[in-house]
């Protein structure tokens, strides 16, 4: 997907030789909305508490958390509810659930699915699944439901995170024990039949995030630990598949050692091609809260986002990155400041890190554990899922998860105002118009009409958190004497959207 330029710069375009415009110069558009997915949330059913992972299927989505209720879109808490105790699936399509309903005595913290997607993984905290005995861990067969009741690795303490690779299932959490052996807050065991395997990177404190990399090469675990077999690994390592041994990462040298005013971790991880990204959430002002890309062979740092607001969760998407946060500050990346509200959702560009077209919102639940709104993130080329906390989602009821997609159509612009209209000079007018925002696009394309005539088509970059800014053209395809009446089109590569029209008399 061809990259916008996110910067804007003073200068003008003039496009015909009638028209003196002024403003910053033209950028490119991207047809459409900008992102692989628009920001308009389709419609997916809700649950009753937090959802802390998501993972995909085929056209199934798996979440799991908190809950132990579902409820169709729109409806308020507890009306039309369907039990689902902490796992729950959903029609990618459609956002209805499935008929898949594991009953599990515990939260959900962690779900992946098998490549050729027959099974998913679920750890968290609970010890029975399906009335079994399990420990922190079970799989259930996508296929039919149904738990595998010979598959049950014993985990001695929470299973936070999972990934599964070829005929591996990797596992990271708070555990010092699996199967009776010591394996330190990682262990791996074979898809098919849950017997542990060797691979024993030893993390010396809990485990929040695993990834494999495209290739199957490297295991990326982040966390708040410090060391991998002994050796100095903070918050982020990348390890052998095989051996466990951490391989040197450059990149992991960018995330700052506690000191006495930060202590920051690493959240969620997502690979994509020849590129892993990471993310992070800081205790303390200014504590580092960002994304960053490394090379998923090297671990080479390609760029870092320091944007202020813990990133919990990120899904990369083509070229495109988003994030889960509660971002307040991205100054230092050239964006919003403080003041300008919390943006829990978020897209950056997975070339640069640069922020994107693609601005839905969420909030956070107040009575929650967490209090932070995105938690998880799955996706495709074609869909985005956000799991979390929160209670509302583009300022409509929605708890819990939302769906985005690449459905035609997307956000349309705000409406323009009326230009303003001068005429000081003889056969001349003046038109200046604000810029409007679109929460799917940074370039919109305005359009000065005469009448039913075109006399001007500008394109400018705006972010909806701006100021709103003026631009002006002067029209010298009139004459004096005449009343001529002027509006404003605003175009987003997909939509249009018309402003009122003003009159005057030309000098």
């Amino acid at each position: 997907m061809k990259k916008l330029v996110l910067a804007i710069v003073t200068g003008a375009a003039v496009v015909a030789a009638a028209l003196i415009p002024s403003g910053p110069p033209v950028v490119a558009a991207a047809p459409g909305f900008g992102s692989a997915v628009s920001a308009i949330k389709q419609t997916s059913w809700q649950t009753n508490n937090s959802v802390n992972t998501l993972a995909i299927a085929g056209n199934t989505v798996f979440a799991g958390g908190l809950f132990t209720r579902i409820r169709p879109p729109g409806k308020a808490a507890g009306q039309g509810e369907v039990v689902r105790t902490y796992v729950a699936a959903f029609d990618r399509t459609t956002g209805a659930p499935t008929t898949f309903a594991p009953t599990l005595n515990g939260p959900v913290y962690s779900i992946a699915t098998s490549p050729d997607g027959k099974w998913v993984v679920i750890g968290g905290d609970f010890t029975v699944a399906n009335g079994l005995k399990r420990s922190k861990i079970a799989m259930y067969s996508t296929v039919t439901g149904r738990i595998v009741q010979a598959w049950n690795p014993v985990v001695a303490a929470r299973v936070k995170a999972l990934a599964i690779s070829g005929s591996t299932v990797y596992i990271g959490g708070a555990f010092g024990r699996v199967d009776g052996q010591t394996r330190n807050r990682l262990a791996a065991v074979r898809l098919l039949y849950g017997d542990l395997t060797a691979w024993n990177p030893n993390a010396n404190k809990d485990v929040y995030a695993i990834d494999v990399s495209d290739n199957g090469t490297r295991v990326f675990v982040g966390g708040p630990f410090s060391t991998i077999n002994g050796k100095d690994h903070y918050s982020l390592a990348m390890v052998n598949t095989t051996t466990g041994a951490a391989y040197s990462m450059p990149a992991a040298a960018a995330i700052p050692k506690p000191t006495a005013t930060c202590t920051t971790r690493v959240k969620d991880i997502d690979t994509l091609g020849d590129k892993v990204f990471v993310s992070n959430g800081g205790d303390g002002s200014g504590c580092y809260d960002g994304v960053l890309a490394a090379n998923a062979t090297s671990g080479e740092l390609l760029w870092q986002n320091k944007c202020l607001g813990a990133t919990e969760a990120i899904k990369a998407i083509g070229n495109w990155v988003y994030k889960g946060s509660h971002a307040h500050n991205c100054s230092s990346s050239g964006a919003f400041g403080d003041g300008t509200g919390t943006h829990y959702l978020l897209v950056e560009s997975g070339i640069d890190g640069k922020l994107g077209p693609w601005f839905p919102n969420t909030d956070a639940n107040p009575n929650s554990t967490t209090k932070v709104g995105p938690l998880a993130m799955a996706g495709t080329n074609t869909d985005l899922w956000v799991g979390g906390d929160f209670l509302h989602v583009n300022n409509a009821v929605q708890q819990g998860l939302a769906r985005f997609t690449n459905t035609p159509g997307g956000a349309y612009p705000a409406k323009p105002k009326a230009p303003t209209l001068t005429s000081t000079t003889a056969n001349q007018v003046r038109v200046a118009f604000n810029d409007v925002y679109d929460v799917d696009n940074l370039t919109l394309t305005y359009n000065v009409f005469r009448g039913s005539t075109n006399v001007g088509s500008y394109k400018y970059v705006s972010y909806y958190w701006e100021k709103r800014k003026l631009y002006s053209m002067v029209d010298t395809g009139v004459k004096s004497g005449q009343t001529v009446t002027y509006h404003i089109e605003v175009h987003d590569g997909r939509n249009i959207v018309k402003g009122p029209s003003v009159s005057i008399k030309v000098k």
